[in-house]
């Protein structure tokens, strides 16, 4: 004789007291709550993770560091540091090199020295665009733009 759907089956909540939550609604929210918890750890990682380093002031020795790393062949000639020692400018021949703080490091950035003269400072900083990103150098007060580095090189 065939046995009933009811007869046959195994269920979950057999031997659970009912107070009012069956079991499925107690683990819906246990694992809601677990799922909260380690929504917030993940938030709470993403945000200590972006609390960014302090960074150094530029002196001449760091940017000398810094460009036998990134243009190894350069042949380095006067170097320029800008007032706020948050960037600087190399002469490298007929080029130029922009280093400036991208993040929290520095970058250098290569771009022909022709087009420094062609730029003009506005409120005492002189903001250069390069292939990826754009640079900002803060000048001393009535300073030239652009810097005479042939003269030292």
């Amino acid at each position: 004789m065939a046995r009933s759907f009811t007869e046959r089956a195994i269920f979950l909540d057999e031997g659970v007291t009912r107070v009012g939550l069956s079991a499925v609604d107690l683990n819906f929210l246990i694992k809601t709550a677990a799922s909260g918890v380690a929504i917030a750890l993940l938030v709470g990682l993403a945000a200590w993770a972006r609390v960014a380093r302090s960074t150094p002031d530029l002196d001449e020795a760091s940017v000398r560091e810094l460009l036998a790393f990134e243009h190894p062949d350069a042949r380095i000639g006067a170097i320029w540091i800008s007032a706020d020692a948050r960037g600087a400018l190399v002469r490298a021949g007929d080029d130029a090199i922009i280093v400036f703080r991208l993040g929290d490091g520095y970058v250098a950035r290569s771009a022909p020295w022709t087009t420094l003269a062609t730029t003009a400072p506005k409120n005492g900083a002189v903001n250069l665009r390069v292939a990826d990103v754009g640079a900002r150098l803060k000048l001393n007060d009535g300073a030239a733009w652009p810097p005479r580095l042939e003269a030292a090189a």
